[in-house]
């Protein structure tokens, strides 16, 4: 038995996720129909270090699976790439000890989230970032974004927070949320070790509140100490998140 650790980046602009979907086609479905036609025709299940919901994007998600014989790994990525669409990319392929499990074994995630903060939106950046149409106070956002480093509770920032990991434990750390602005908008940083559903997207949904004044920043604190999701803010939009890199 061989274990095998992929590399992937993606455009989540045309998928239901990376999950396979009863309806409507996932990134899952297709490495794991594209691995089955180079294994002539063995069924292989692939498993993600997590989901990400339909319009995310990533650069660096892995996943891995595991087959009965050696494959050639440079043979094996040229012919992956060349029967997935290009919207999505096996950047690597490596052969892991048998051990490894691409969520399991993950001790922490980067995730990237896109603002553009103008009235008019560059067509080109449309299905990669957020748009605002109005100013915000970028630096009420930095310091409302430091509010969330640490470990706390998550539930208030977490959708389905009865059921699955949010439900066996809501607890988080988050290492660092670097705001950082450039001539495309802002770019939000998150590093932590690990995030539950939605956690990031209903972060920067009640970041981009605070920042516009809607919310007062001493209103984060009770949200979270209300551990209920409905206390919180909206939900920011799928497009503006990247899924940067998976920590091992």
């Amino acid at each position: 038995m061989h274990c095998y650790k992929l590399t992937i980046a993606y455009d989540g602009s045309d998928f239901n996720g990376w999950q396979i979907q009863p309806n409507g086609r996932s990134i899952q479905e297709l490495i794991e129909n594209a691995l089955k036609i180079i294994t002539n025709n063995e069924t292989i299940k692939i498993i993600g270090s997590g989901r990400t919901d339909a319009g995310v994007h990533a650069q660096g998600q892995t996943a891995h699976f595991k087959i009965d014989s050696q494959i050639n790994l440079s043979r094996t990525l040229f012919s992956l790439n060349g029967l997935l669409p290009p919207t999505i990319r096996i950047l690597k392929i490596e052969e892991v000890s048998l051990d490894f499990h691409a969520r399991y074994s993950a001790i922490g995630k980067e995730y990237h989230y896109h603002l553009y903060p103008n009235s008019i939106l560059n067509p080109f950046l449309r299905l990669y970032t957020w748009h605002l149409k109005r100013k915000i106070d970028v630096n009420l956002l930095k310091e409302a974004a430091r509010l969330f480093v640490g470990t706390h509770d998550f539930t208030s920032f977490s959708n389905e927070s009865h059921r699955g990991s949010a439900a066996k434990n809501p607890v988080r750390t988050v290492y660092r949320i670097d705001v950082v602005e450039s001539e495309e908008g802002i770019r939000i940083e998150f590093e932590g070790n690990g995030f539950l559903y939605k956690m990031v997207r209903n972060i920067v949904g009640l970041l981009i509140e605070v920042a516009a004044n809607k919310k007062e920043i001493h209103d984060i604190q009770t949200i979270f100490e209300a551990r209920d999701r409905r206390k919180s803010s909206q939900t920011a939009p799928p497009q503006g998140l990247f899924l940067m890199r998976v920590i091992y």
